[in-house]
């Protein structure tokens, strides 16, 4: 026997056993394929939604379905606007009351944090909340709660240094708001408009029924809530830092605004917190309740306000009565009761406006979900129950349906007949609501808290026989929360699962809700990415566009201005529509030499008139010299479409590119392009 051969190799199997326990760790059970669900949703543009957001599998497919056109929404809506700047636009496109040339308006934005802290890559979130917090994008043009919004999100990436960073920019905003401030009543106030609710009770009876875009200043739960909300935060906020002081002043705010809440905008005969009247005139009344219900008097559930008291609790019966605040079809922004319900006071090309007196709002449905959600988890009532909020939920989605099948979130909706009110040019996958997050919070009921444990309690009915929320980054681990009515779907055992980081852990009960260990933050910075030197949102100065066709501002730069999306019904794109050549170019020229190496383009396929481009020829301009580049790999020139296309060549000083672009059959067009 060869001793020393037999040692040598029971030492390298040994040696092979040791590196494979010292391996990247294996999940315990791989439960949902994420790749088929990307496929299946999102096509060719799989990979960005795999890198990013947590994957949901439901028994309800109508849910599940919603649920990705709502990432494939948002998406859309993130737009880039500098150097490792991000913005969520509400509108898709530009419209004219938005903030220029960024697009964004603050009305929307406590919704988009709250869905995108969702995402895993803390890019957007942190770039979005600095352009809020530190480059003038809350204006407060509108009433909001950017504030709590930015607490929200600590809570579920526990990036305690970036949220201490916005702490100053934070309190200057809520105190800015002094401006809208009842010293008499130590209220505030506010009128339709700039609380983002044009045409509500109070601004239509303030006109003697004649009108109410505008104007009807009055104390409202909406802006009392969230100044309550934002104070709220600031306070957990200094108290992470460390600043008691602070910590303890706006406690103090809260405190007092919750009293007088309470005690001021809660209307005992509609049993609901309603409108209190600041203006005073021939037809209204200081300090007179409105004249009716509105669902707004549901917001103060969405900061956990209100006292778990019977009295509070009793007005989530209206959300649930059909001949009140709850149609056939959705919620109703006031009931029909009111003199004024559904009067279509304004009319565009036509077809009827944005009014707020009657119509179904993804806006407010959000946030009473949102707040029906926290009543379940955190009150002790029988009102509602975890059936209601399924049944709402399932309504809010089947409003992303259009009459012809198709999935297109638009503006408001009609809770009587059904169907969408206001659809026009500027209305499509309209991002001024979240739906994601109440089906990650609410239905499979990942609760966000500080700590290093998470409760779970999943909001079902009977109907729910399975789901699975996999990979949701929770404080920087993979939080995956698994039901299963039966056990016979992913053969884990009856009821809830859930896996940290791939492995199955420990449920505690508490109060009929699991506990689970999440462990230690486990914060990871994000790296800075190279900047894209061809961005230009303003369309004036440098970099210039210049092309073969279709050459306007509106179209040229649309190449270029930071915003990507496939949607066919409102278009982002530059094209060669209407070319009679077999080949156009497009040229991005720099104010100075650029060192370039990656080009990057995101072409549209439709399927109709728009295809992939035969053949593409880059050519750089070096001042006067023009050459081709030494590309590293000649088969990213085929090019994949609805989705990025990265072509890296020999690194090159620039002064223009220029893309040739050949087409003999079919035209071109192009989301954007983006240099490196």
């Amino acid at each position: 026997m060869n001793w020393r051969k037999t040692n040598s190799t029971v030492t390298f199997l040994f040696f092979i056993v040791f590196l494979a326990s010292c391996g990247p760790e294996k999940d315990d059970y791989p439960v949902i394929d994420e790749t088929n669900l990307a496929r299946e949703y999102f096509g060719t543009d799989s990979q960005w939604y795999l890198d990013n957001i947590p994957f949901f599998e439901c028994s309800d497919k109508q849910l599940e379905q919603v649920y990705y056109y709502r990432w494939k929404m948002y998406k859309a809506h993130i737009r880039n606007v500098g150097d490792n700047s991000y913005v969520i636009t509400e509108f898709i496109n530009h419209v004219p009351w938005d903030r220029d040339p960024y697009c964004t308006i603050n009305a929307a934005s406590m919704h988009h944090i709250y869905e995108g802290r969702w995402l895993k890559d803390d890019r957007y979130m942190n770039g979005y909340i600095d352009y809020l917090c530190h480059q003038g994008g809350n204006n407060r043009r509108y009433s909001e709660s950017i504030g709590d919004a930015v607490y929200a999100r600590y809570l579920v990436n526990a990036d305690s240094s970036f949220a201490i960073e916005q702490l100053d920019s934070l309190k200057q905003t809520y105190n800015a708001w002094s401006d809208h401030w009842d010293s008499s009543k130590s209220l505030y106030y506010i009128p339709a408009m700039p609380d983002a609710t044009e045409y509500t009770i109070a601004s239509i009876d303030a006109s003697g029924g004649k009108d109410g875009f505008d104007d009807g200043e009055a104390f409202r739960p909406t802006i009392n809530s969230y100044m309550y909300g934002n104070a709220m935060a600031i306070s957990h906020i200094a108290e992470m830092k460390g600043d008691h002081t602070t910590s303890q002043e706006y406690q103090q705010k809260a405190s007092a605004l919750k009293e007088l809440i309470e005690r001021d905008l809660w209307n005992d005969s509609l049993q609901h917190f309603t409108d209190r009247f600041k203006v005073n005139n021939n037809y209204v009344h200081y300090w007179n309740f409105i004249r009716g219900r509105e669902l707004a008097g549901m917001i103060p559930w969405y900061f956990n306000l209100p006292d778990d008291s019977a009295k509070f609790n009793a007005a989530w019966k209206h959300v649930t009565d059909t001949s009140q605040l709850i149609g056939q079809y959705g919620f109703r922004t006031n009931e029909p009761s009111y003199e004024y319900y559904f009067k279509q006071f304004v009319f565009f090309q036509g077809q009827r406006g944005s009014q707020w007196n009657g119509p179904s709002w993804p806006y407010q449905s959000s946030q009473v979900l949102t707040g029906m959600a926290n009543v379940l988890n955190n009150y002790k009532q029988d009102v509602i129950s975890s059936a209601d909020y399924v049944k709402l939920l399932r309504l809010f989605a089947r409003q992303h349906y259009l009459p012809n099948g198709k999935i297109n979130l638009v503006e408001n909706y009609d809770p009587n007949l059904g169907g969408p009110i206001v659809y026009y040019y500027w209305s499509n996958h309209y991002n001024h609501s979240s739906f994601n997050n109440l089906i990650i919070t609410g239905l499979c009921g990942i609760r966000p808290s500080v700590g290093d444990e998470v409760m779970i309690n999943p909001l079902l009915d009977d109907s729910i026989s399975y789901f699975c929320m996999s990979n949701a980054m929770y404080h920087g681990h993979r939080l995956t929360v698994v039901y299963d009515k039966d056990g016979t779907k992913y053969k884990l055992g009856k009821g809830v699962t859930v896996f940290v980081d791939g492995k199955k852990v420990n449920l505690n009960n508490e109060n009929g809700k699991s506990k689970v260990n999440v462990g230690a933050p486990a914060i990871k910075q994000p790296a800075r990415l190279p900047v894209n030197i061809a961005l230009n949102i303003s369309k004036t100065g440098y970099p210039v566009a210049t092309a073969s066709i279709n050459t306007a501002p509106d179209s040229i730069y649309q190449a270029i201005d930071g915003r990507i999306w496939y949607f066919p019904e409102i278009t982002n794109r530059w094209t060669t529509q209407g070319s009679t050549s077999d080949s156009d170019w497009y040229k991005i020229e720099f104010n100075t030499p650029k060192e370039i190496s990656t080009i990057r383009l995101y072409p549209i396929a439709d399927g109709n008139e728009f295809d992939l481009l035969d053949e593409i020829l880059i050519t750089i301009q070096n001042g006067n010299k023009w050459v081709q580049p030494t590309l590293n790999d000649p088969r990213q020139l085929h090019l994949t479409p609805n989705t990025a296309n990265e072509i890296s060549f020999t690194k090159t000083k620039a002064t223009g590119v220029v893309l040739t672009f050949k087409h003999p059959k079919k035209q071109v067009a192009i989301s954007e392009i983006e240099c490196y």
